[in-house]
């Protein structure tokens, strides 16, 4: 499937723009999963200055989506109408000022931590274990063993559809498990993170029993997309997913985890409808056994192909 290249028109209205405007451009190489449609317009941008111009120049009735590093992430197999937007080098510098960390939006969230663990910076080794960028974990509040965004962010600077660009204290961010208030059209560019004095051994050790512990509990090594589901309040994802007799359930190549059964793989060759429809398949599982509703943790977007 391929969209209307929109790519010369864009280009024509913004004649300043440095990123890159691709067409029709595939994104199943940028996910975990490796599975979707391409998206209309892929638009990279040089740095914050770049998308704000490029935002403000934007037809507002052109629908624009900002992916990170594709790690909590379904792609639909029709693709994503309108404009992509992933940030890329301009938004890859993570610099240390005392116990302060300020990293761009597409710096793996894994460098941040190892950034702290250097500088002898604790209270951020916990952003070891999430798999992505420092843009997705603002979005969802990203946390893992123990922690989470909220408990580290200092603040964080954003552009919103119409160009205009914003510094947001943790206060404004509205933050709840794996939930962000701050509106949805708003891309984050950058995050100020806090921690305090450590032990650059000690924050290292502490690191490598995060590591060791994914390792051994989820399939990291597969392509996946991460917890697929949030914990109900008082319950465990994984925990009722087991009990509905679902581990290791197949739909197509896609496949509930053996290793870990709130964990989705590709086995090779699935389609991203095989991956959403096993989702909502354990989601019916679950509530039909138990009468809890799952709520996604993976983001879904785009538009379903066309049946064959």
């Amino acid at each position: 499937m391929s969209f209307p290249d929109i790519a010369a028109d864009l280009k024509a209205k913004m004649p300043t723009l440095r990123g890159r405007l691709l067409p029709n451009q595939s994104l199943a190489e940028l996910i975990w999963f490796r599975v979707g449609g391409p998206a209309q317009i892929l638009f990279m941008p040089e740095d914050e200055a770049d998308l704000a111009y490029f935002l403000e120049n934007l037809a507002a009735d052109i629908a624009v989506t900002a992916i990170g590093l594709g790690s909590n992430l379904i792609v639909r197999d029709g693709g994503v109408p309108g404009v992509v937007i992933r940030l890329g080098r301009g938004f890859g510098e993570v610099a240390v000022d005392g116990t302060n960390i300020r990293a761009g939006a597409a710096v793996p969230d894994v460098k941040v931590a190892r950034a702290a663990q250097e500088a002898g910076v604790a209270g951020l080794a916990f952003m070891r274990g999430i798999p992505g960028g420092v843009g997705g974990a603002l979005r969802m509040n990203g946390g893992a063993y123990g922690r989470e965004t909220k408990d580290a962010l200092v603040e964080a600077r954003a552009v919103d559809r119409a160009g205009r660009i914003h510094v947001l204290n943790n206060g404004d961010m509205g933050y709840g498990y794996r939930h962000c208030g701050v509106p949805a059209d708003y891309i984050f560019t950058q995050a100020l993170y806090a921690g305090e004095r450590g032990d650059p051994a000690a924050i290292a050790a502490a690191m490598d029993k995060i590591t060791e512990s994914r390792e051994a509990t989820q399939p990291i090594k597969s392509r996946t997309g991460g917890s697929t589901f949030k914990n109900p309040p008082g319950r465990k994802a994984w925990q009722l997913i087991d009990a509905a007799g679902c581990r290791g359930l197949k739909v197509g190549a896609a496949q509930v985890s053996e290793l870990h059964c709130n964990f989705l793989i590709n086995l090779g060759g699935a389609t991203a409808a095989d991956i959403e429809t096993l989702g909502e398949t354990v989601r019916r599982r679950v509530k039909d056994s138990f009468g809890v509703e799952l709520e996604w943790e993976i983001e879904r977007i785009g538009i379903a192909a066309p049946p064959r």
